[in-house]
């Protein structure tokens, strides 16, 4: 029997699509990262599979089809990863949609995982503006580090200098401390600490 759950949700729309890609990575690097001697059973579900559901159910007020089943995985799960394609901006309709059926407190102190595709880097900030309220909101225990993959992104894997790995590998720990209940060490502020208003004005 495993210690955790671990389910990721993915909201690509293709098959193959590169949301699904970064959702079994994100997954692999935070199984990786358990603790020795600790196991995860890991789900992953595709938003896709179970979109006329999503629908049904936001307009029913009632799970339709397999959407029981999901929201149960869901709420259930020691850690969640969620990622989206990043459409106009923002995630994409298929994903809010089903955070919109979601309990507003089912997800309280959860540990999340923010992952997101898009075409080109220039969408990468999504994660901030658009995605992290969201979790902010509903509450969760969101760890620090988000990961966006761009096209290029997948592409120049290989490269020594793309960074795309090991923000995966630090986002995987990240969420596996937090699983096993450790805590990720806060990220380094690049200005140093930010004296108090007492402390400018004695300095004037």
């Amino acid at each position: 029997m495993s210690d955790f759950t671990i389910v990721a949700v993915s909201a690509g729309l293709g098959q193959p699509s590169s949301t699904r890609l970064l959702a079994d990575r994100l997954t692999q690097a935070t199984v990786d990262a358990l603790p020795p001697g600790k196991t995860a059973s890991v789900e992953t579900v595709e938003l896709r599979d179970i979109a006329h559901d999503v629908v049904n159910t936001m307009l029913t007020g009632f799970p339709s089809g397999g959407v029981s089943g999901v929201l149960e995985k869901v709420t259930g799960a020691s850690g969640l990863i969620a990622v989206t394609p990043i459409f106009t901006t923002s995630y994409s309709g298929l994903f809010k949609s089903f955070v919109d059926i979601l309990d507003k407190d089912s997800l309280v102190g959860k540990p999340v995982l923010l992952g997101a595709t898009g075409g080109t880097a220039r969408h990468s900030l999504a994660l901030e503006y658009a995605l992290r309220p969201l979790f902010t909101y509903l509450r969760t225990d969101t760890v620090p580090t988000g990961v966006f993959a761009a096209t290029d992104d997948w592409a120049g894997e290989a490269d020594s200098v793309n960074p795309l790995p090991k923000r995966i590998e630090r986002a995987g720990r990240e969420l596996a401390q937090r699983i096993a209940g450790g805590v990720t060490e806060a990220p380094a502020d690049p200005y140093g600490a930010v004296p108090s208003f007492a402390d400018m004005m004695r300095d004037l």
